[in-house]
């Protein structure tokens, strides 16, 4: 199964980045086979035809599971996650990738947010996400239990999903 994580944090080497990680290998037993830390996607993130960028998109596309990370900002995922997104082709650009949606924040009021925000734009690019999305607090993700409750709930049904992927393949 190939793993890869994407954090939209406006900062490179994040704790949305850390805590994908987390998940991921949670997840999937294993290290991450790609990351992609957004931010340092530069500028070629706002135009078309990056090579960086498109070596990005090719990496994300061509995953099994993908978990893709934001930092809650203005109640919402980031913009620089957004550009990213827009580099994916028409409706279908994550067709048949398996993908986790996850927010971190500093508080429980937009624990809602991976579901009602991050979900359907995933979805809309031709994503498969099979589990909820995951709301972590991000003073408290690497002490408290929630990542590995979320594993133990929703680690089969992902990665079932994500073998059926690569069967299909």
């Amino acid at each position: 199964m190939k793993t890869t994580i994407v954090a939209g944090n406006p900062k490179p080497g994040s704790r949305t980045l850390d805590a994908a990680a987390l998940l991921a290998r949670s997840l999937s037993g294993a290290e991450p086979d790609h990351v992609v830390d957004v931010v340092t996607l530069g500028p070629g993130l706002l135009g078309w035809g990056d090579e960086a960028v498109t070596s990005a998109v090719e990496s994300v596309a061509s995953s099994d599971l993908v978990v893709f990370a934001s930092p809650t900002f203005k109640a919402t995922y980031t913009g620089i996650l957004k550009l990213f997104l827009d580099q994916f082709a028409g409706g279908d650009g994550l067709r048949d990738v398996v993908a986790v949606p996850l927010m971190l924040g500093a508080g429980p009021a937009h624990a809602m947010a991976p579901d009602l925000l991050l979900k359907p734009v995933l979805v809309e690019l031709g994503a498969t996400t099979p589990a909820p999305g995951l709301y972590l607090i991000d003073s408290t993700y690497t002490t408290d239990t929630r990542i590995a409750e979320y594993a133990e709930r929703w680690g089969g049904i992902i990665a079932a999903a994500a073998a059926a992927r690569t069967e299909a393949s």
